[in-house]
């Protein structure tokens, strides 16, 4: 019997996909439920699971653009399943100790050797063993290469001087729906970008005092952005139209905070959200980045998890971003940028002080958002976050006590 391998419905809105890659070669036999195919649509990257036991039978080929409920292959589920090989237990040999000698040894550098010279120069001179390319035997790295690699600085060993070749590559749909979505953004939207900068003094001292204990108490690490999160769901109920979004004549707002989480996976930017942040603790959300955070990185994110969201924040600084001016997200209204943290002198009751200073941005829909809204928003982040123990309640405790 042979069963038809069709393209699942993934999405009331996704009509095709592109098939990326056949995990199961053509005539090579499937287990029940094992992975046989990956297919990518414009928002994500998923599976396709065989339905029983068989010989896989390749229809579609990997790059073919299908139609929802297109035959990808099928299953020869009469065929016998090949005999599965005893595994041979290893045999231990015993070698005998041999002297070491005092001439260096090969280095072992990552996936590659050098030999006794060539590693010696790349100890003295730092060198990037990464950079350069092995030419000799068995990948091994000679004198020579490492002196060709120190000649030419910056310039990737193996590639031709003066080279001029393109290579064209197909784009993904999920890079055709970023490109898609980034020039919507901005041609739809009248969209600004506000400043301001942040001491994070104070939550770094909390995260060495406290992280150890965090960690070992809730089992995540204790992160900026769980802070910032935090931070930013106050100051979305303290200022609704920024978690708000414009529907026809209509505008949207939300009682809850869904907060979009900008993460970089290997096929492009995806946006996953962490949902009802604002009910979660620090452990809560920690955990839910995390979770997150690992499901891009292996391309195992559902649409679900990446549907919705009321506002984003996106984090340029682990890459190095002093500044930059992010694209909304739509249909949300807004999106904070975190950035990277340097030491800067600042004046701090008169005196010149070395302090750990953040530069954030907060892009916004000028339609929905005013600049009191928008600069109050940013300014209420940049409170707490220099307050961190105003998360606790959002506000001062003293003031609240008082009632002012």
């Amino acid at each position: 019997m042979s069963i038809e391998i069709k393209v699942p419905t993934v999405g009331e809105s996704i009509s095709e996909v592109t098939l990326v890659k056949w995990i199961k070669k053509d005539g090579e036999w499937a287990e029940r439920d094992e992975v046989i195919a990956e297919l990518e649509s414009e928002k994500a990257t998923f599976e396709i699971n065989a339905e029983q036991a068989g010989l896989v039978k390749q229809v579609a080929k990997e790059g073919d653009t299908l139609a929802i409920g297109d035959v990808v292959g099928s299953i020869d589920t009469d065929a016998k399943a090949p005999e599965k090989k005893a595994v041979a237990e290893p045999v231990v040999e015993k070698k005998q100790a041999v002297p070491e000698s005092t001439a260096p040894k090969a280095a072992a550098v990552p996936d590659m050797k050098a030999t006794p010279v060539a590693a010696a120069i790349i100890a003295d001179k730092k060198v990037d063993s990464s950079r350069i390319t092995a030419s000799g035997s068995n990948g091994k790295i000679v004198k020579q290469d490492v002196l060709e690699a120190l000649n030419n600085p910056g310039r990737l060993q193996g590639v031709a001087l003066f080279n001029r070749n393109d290579r064209p590559e197909k784009m993904s749909n999920l890079r055709k729906t970023i490109s898609r979505r980034l020039v919507e953004a901005k041609n739809t939207t009248a969209m600004l970008t506000t400043f301001n900068e942040v001491d994070m003094g104070p939550i770094m001292d909390i995260r060495k005092k406290f992280k150890d204990k965090f960690k070992e108490q809730h089992g995540v690490n204790l992160g900026f952005m769980s802070f910032f999160t935090k931070a930013c769901c106050y100051a979305l109920q303290k200022f609704p139209s920024v978690n708000a979004y414009i529907d026809g004549d209509n505008i949207i707002y939300h009682d809850y905070c869904d907060v979009s989480i900008a993460v970089s996976a290997p096929k492009g930017l995806v946006v996953p959200v962490i949902r009802n942040a604002e009910s979660l603790g620090m452990a809560g959300i920690e955990a839910a980045v995390v979770d997150l955070a690992t499901k891009a990185k292996n391309n195992k994110l559902t649409i679900e998890e990446m549907s919705g969201g009321t506002f984003t924040i996106t984090n340029g600084g682990v890459f190095g971003s002093m500044m930059s001016t992010p694209i909304i997200n739509i249909p949300q209204s807004a999106i904070l940028g975190m950035h990277n943290i340097v030491e800067r002198p600042m004046a701090v009751n008169g005196q010149v002080v070395i302090r750990p200073m953040m530069y954030v941005a907060l892009s916004y829909d000028h339609r929905i958002i005013d600049g009191r809204e928008s600069v109050g928003f940013l300014v209420t982040v940049k409170e707490l976050l220099e307050n961190p123990s105003l998360l606790l309640f959002g506000k001062d405790p003293v003031t609240t006590l008082l009632e002012l």
